[in-house]
């Protein structure tokens, strides 16, 4: 692990801690987990539709 400071990490490292730490997250919709998975293949606008999908109506 690393002992660095959590104040020294730069903005990429938080990124990748935290889609590590969400990796791990299992009890996720679907939904989220395929809109997850289609921002990492590149396909934005597909993600970002599925994403509406999943806002709260009110």
């Amino acid at each position: 692990m690393d002992e660095r400071s959590p104040f020294a990490f730069s903005p990429d490292e938080w990124r990748q801690r935290l889609e590590q730490a969400l990796d791990l997250e299992c009890d996720l919709d679907p939904m989220i987990l395929r809109a997850r998975q289609l921002r990492r293949q590149g396909s934005n606008p597909q993600a970002r539709c599925l994403e509406q999908e999943l806002l709260p109506l009110f």
